[in-house]
């Protein structure tokens, strides 16, 4: 498998999303796609509102583990293509921070492998949040 970038700076634009399915279009074996499109929401914490998310990441310990992750879903499930973005830096609220895309032949082996990597994303790569809940004042993201 060859070497990805997995992490982009900022948010997901919605044109980057639409560009990477308009790609795929000549890749006539592609019966389906599924996408996962996470987006930072307004949460409430101790009385004060989620402004924005400021992700980071251990880059070398997260760029292998993002690997293994699309290895094992591409031995798992009959694949054609998967690829995953993560934002780092502030991303605000309503804004698109990541973004997994799988294709395959049949429908449900893209379902399948685009929720297999979500969950195995938010339970394995070490990717931290910090929730912006105002000036100087924060607390680490936990994912649920």
């Amino acid at each position: 498998m060859k070497k990805r970038d997995f992490f982009v700076d900022g948010p997901i634009s919605p044109q980057f999303v639409g560009e990477s399915i308009a790609r795929h279009q000549k890749k006539t074996s592609i019966g389906a796609h599924d996408i996962f499109l996470g987006q930072v929401r307004q949460d409430s914490v101790a009385d004060k509102l989620v402004q924005a998310i400021e992700y980071t990441a251990y880059q070398e310990m997260a760029e292998p583990v993002l690997s293994s992750i699309m290895e094992e879903a591409f031995d798992q499930f009959e694949l054609t293509c998967a690829h995953v973005y993560h934002s780092l830096g502030r991303i605000n609220i309503g804004e698109i921070c990541l973004f997994v895309f799988t294709s395959a032949p049949r429908r449900r082996s893209a379902r399948q492998a685009c929720t297999y990597i979500v969950e195995a994303i938010k339970e394995q790569v070490p990717i931290f949040g910090k929730e912006l809940l105002g000036r100087n004042d924060y607390q680490w993201k936990v994912n649920t």
